[in-house]
C-alpha cells in the first residue's frame, strides 16, 4: 500500500513527531543541549571548573526532568545527548576542583 511521505523541515517538527505541540518538553530538550555543550566545552580549561561543574549539575537536572515528562522520541534523543554532555562536564569539573574548589575552604 502506498503511503504519503512526510518531509520534516525543522527541528521543532522533528521534536513534535506526533503532530502535537510540546512547548515545555521542547524547551527542556533545547536547554539541556545548550547546558551540556557549555559544560563539556568549559572543561577544556581546568580553571573553569566552577562553571563546568555547576552548569553540568543544572544540565543533569533539566535533562532528567525532561526525560520524565518527554513525549516523543526526538525529545528523548536530544535529552540523552545533552545529559551525556552535561554529565561529562560535571564529572570533569569535579575532577578539576569541584563545585566549591578554592572558593570555600
Amino acid at each position: 500500500m502506498a503511503q504519503a511521505v512526510r518531509t520534516q523541515r525543522s527541528l521543532i517538527s522533528l521534536l513534535n513527531s506526533d503532530g502535537e505541540a510540546h512547548p515545555v518538553e521542547n524547551t527542556l530538550a533545547i536547554v539541556t543541549i545548550v547546558l551540556g555543550a557549555i559544560a563539556a566545552f568549559s572543561t577544556l580549561s581546568p580553571g573553569l571548573h566552577l562553571l563546568s561543574s555547576w552548569v553540568g549539575l543544572v544540565g543533569i537536572g533539566t535533562g532528567l526532568w525532561g526525560q520524565f515528562i518527554s513525549s516523543t522520541t526526538g525529545e528523548r534523543f536530544l535529552l540523552i545527548i545533552g545529559l551525556g554532555a552535561a554529565a561529562f562536564g560535571f564529572y570533569l569539573g569535579l575532577a578539576h576542583g569541584g563545585l566549591f574548589g578554592g572558593v570555600i575552604g
